[in-house]
């Protein structure tokens, strides 16, 4: 059974800075190697978004909003991928997921065959 399981979420004050963690567990290391790996994020209200994915041969998107502020890596051997995030804003707060096997959709939308359980930022003002 894959688990993904996120750790690193927090509260902490506008420019401060939070890497949030990823654990992959009953995923092959070899299809590990080659997904799409990504993080997205859901405020209240709103609906869920993309922030960055990596792909297996390095390849990475990002978000607009946080391009310039937010940095994705894989640890293949490790099964990890992390997300360092600086000068964090009040508009950054949401549940952090880690997702899968990530792909782009019509619309520019994103979607994963695997999602983790979430971690909470918040950054207040």
């Amino acid at each position: 059974q894959v688990q993904l399981v996120e750790s690193g979420g927090g509260s902490v004050q506008t420019g401060e800075s939070l890497r949030l963690s990823c654990v992959f567990s009953g995923y092959p290391s070899s299809r590990f190697r080659a997904a799409c790996l990504g993080w997205f994020r859901q405020a209240p209200g709103k609906e869920r978004e993309a922030v960055a994915n990596i792909w297996g041969n390095g390849a990475t998107y990002y978000a607009d909003s946080v391009k310039g502020r937010f940095s994705i890596n894989r640890d293949n051997a490790n099964n990890t991928v992390n997300l360092r995030m600086n000068n964090l804003k009040p508009e950054d707060t949401a549940m952090y997921y880690c997702a899968a096997e990530c792909r782009r959709r019509p619309g520019d939308t994103w979607d994963a065959n695997y999602w983790g359980q979430g971690t909470q930022v918040t950054v207040s003002s």
